[in-house]
């Protein structure tokens, strides 16, 4: 599979690079409208929309830089090729949740609530983003069989893309972006009820999001580690506890709005 979608001589589009980009124009599309259905200006939303973003590419980064640090101090150079691949979702999900928090306390904005906008955007673009994985071929499990995939309802050409040095993989890429987009889906309802709390949808998104993403990790080659353990699964854990706590902790308080 060819990972480069446009080969301009001295500049190489690569296919991770557009289906990040189209994960991060679909979500802000999505939070956009909702935000300015809130009541949100265009310029409040434009610049909390913009660092959040690149402060959120460059926390997935480091964060996965870090824990390929060996491989990275004898190729620094290759740090900066993020359009290649290796950028962490937890990573930017911390820098970028970090951000905002700074944001929303600077300009006076409930943390919460805007949280509740952003998530629904983010796990859309979280399941359009996957895609970049799989022109790269990466992010997938163990080797199998063409049948055990065909037996799962596998598309085809997802099929045709995992087979890779001669061997079927475990397309564990494809299993976290639909149950991302179940996920947003779910979320769009759950955004409807009248009963929701501030706080509660953030909650829902980490937890599902989260519990997807301890057992598709657990199916992966290429985790990330800290020893014999699997970081993300580690992470999704505690994300996990604080989606508890977040929805516990607002069941008795009233809905919170902008103004």
């Amino acid at each position: 599979m060819n990972r480069v979608a446009l080969d301009l001589g001295i500049v190489q589009i690569y296919w991770y690079s557009i289906f990040i980009l189209l994960g991060v124009l679909f979500a802000i599309f999505i939070i956009y409208k909702e935000m300015r259905k809130q009541g949100l200006s265009k310029d409040i939303i434009l610049d909390m929309s913009f660092y959040s973003i690149v402060i959120g590419i460059i926390g997935a980064r480091i964060y996965y830089v870090l824990f390929n640090l060996d491989y990275y101090l004898t190729n620094p150079i290759e740090i900066i090729e993020i359009y290649k691949g290796g950028l962490a979702i937890h990573g930017g999900l911390i820098a970028g949740c970090s951000y905002l928090i700074y944001f929303t306390k600077k300009n006076k904005l409930n943390t919460l609530k805007i949280l509740d906008i952003i998530v629904v955007g983010v796990i859309l673009g979280q399941s359009i983003g996957r895609w970049g994985n799989f022109f790269n071929q990466e992010a997938f499990g163990k080797v199998t069989t063409y049948q055990t995939l065909q037996n799962s309802h596998i598309p085809k050409f997802v099929i045709n893309g995992m087979y890779i040095n001669g061997e079927y993989y475990t397309p564990t890429f494809f299993y976290e972006s639909i149950s991302s987009i179940i996920g947003f889906i779910i979320l769009l309802f759950i955004r409807k009820n009248e009963k929701l709390k501030t706080g509660q949808l953030s909650g829902f998104y980490l937890i599902w999001y989260s519990i997807n993403r301890f057992f598709i990790e657990g199916l992966r080659t290429d985790s990330l580690m800290l020893g014999s353990i699997r970081i993300a699964q580690l992470v999704s854990l505690f994300l996990i506890t604080i989606g508890l706590f977040l929805i516990l902790k607002n069941i008795k308080n009233k809905k919170i709005y902008f103004y």
